[in-house]
């Protein structure tokens, strides 16, 4: 009995999800004695819009690192379906088909990635990097470098309304956010498609010998991901009400970092999309923190660099206790 006690406590201290919970708590204790600002209202509704996108993208964007990928072009396909959409609405379409425009070029982006990773098994850090620079210079071109403005209130509604559940205030981005991260938290747990997704990450010979073609379910991965990363990129460019060339520019990094921070190992196999939410909100809290603190903008770069070193050491940590 004291044997199976042990064990599970060790399994859930070597949880990273854990870790992440427990400094999350340390770091808003933190905040709120430090300062008067991080507990007023304006600030929690603010850092929960902007972590809700950063978390939709990174559901993608775990799918496909626990395959054993990696996708680069998160950010600029932010800024592209975000743009899309604005230049539809300005053309004189409707909301509806003006988000499934900026939807559709999110998943063609996805899909193109994966074709070229799955079917001609280029790469995958050197596609998305293409990619990533292929969007950029689309989104700059199709906007002259100038931003899209005036969008219309039907479609700035969905990054800038605030729904009232009785005391709570809640942005609509974060009622996405969490219907997002229900389907694909059972996509991933409970569905055929995710069993195949882990084992592809874990061991992809396994995959082929039981008769299941891995290039299909990359295809089918990154094109998710394009989709989720289109979300996303709608959600906040609704929230800024403009659509900015250079918009999302270096969210990649935020994004990828949301994945391993909370548990998803760069050597694939393993994530859990209530890690990503934990990562994503780790984030934006350490972000919004550094901020109210004072500190340069440009020491935040380097601190998440840290995060995500961090992260990667406590996963090889764990792999060899595992191993061991």
């Amino acid at each position: 009995m004291l044997v199976h006690l042990q064990r599970g406590w060790r399994n859930l201290v070597n949880r990273q999800e854990l870790v992440v919970f427990s400094l999350l708590l340390v770091v808003m204790v933190y905040l709120s004695l430090q300062t008067d600002t991080f507990l007023s209202r304006s600030n929690i509704l603010n850092l929960t819009r902007n972590f809700s996108w950063i978390a939709i993208a990174a559901f993608g964007e775990s799918m496909v690192i626990i395959i054993g990928g990696i996708d680069l072009s998160v950010g600029a396909v932010m800024a592209l379906s975000g743009l899309i959409s604005a230049l539809c609405l300005q053309a004189g379409l409707s909301t509806p088909w003006s988000v499934l425009a900026g939807l559709g070029t999110g998943g063609l982006v996805g899909l193109i990635n994966g074709l070229l990773v799955g079917r001609v098994r280029l790469p995958p850090f050197i596609v998305t990097l293409g990619t990533l620079s292929i969007a950029r210079g689309i989104t700059s071109g199709l906007a002259g470098g100038w931003p899209v403005r005036d969008l219309p209130p039907q479609f700035r509604f969905l990054g800038q309304t605030d729904l009232s559940l009785g005391p709570w205030m809640i942005p609509i981005p974060v009622l996405v956010m969490l219907a997002f991260a229900g389907l694909v938290a059972f996509l991933l747990d409970s569905t055929v498609l995710g069993r195949y997704i882990y084992t592809l990450g874990g061991s992809e010979r396994a995959l082929l010998v039981s008769g299941v073609k891995s290039t299909q379910i990359k295809v089918m991965v990154y094109t998710l991901c394009g989709l989720l990363t289109a979300v996303a990129g709608l959600l906040m460019t609704a929230r800024l009400g403009v659509a900015a060339p250079t918009a999302a520019m270096g969210y990649e990094l935020d994004i990828i970092a949301a994945a391993v921070i909370g548990g998803t190992s760069l050597f694939g196999g393993e994530g859990s999309i209530l890690g990503v939410l934990l990562g994503a909100a780790f984030m934006q809290i350490l972000r919004n923190g550094l901020v109210l603190l004072g500190f340069p903008a440009y020491w935040q770069s380097a601190a998440i660099g840290v995060m995500i070193l961090v992260a990667l050491l406590l996963d090889y940590w764990r792999r060899q206790r595992a191993a061991a």
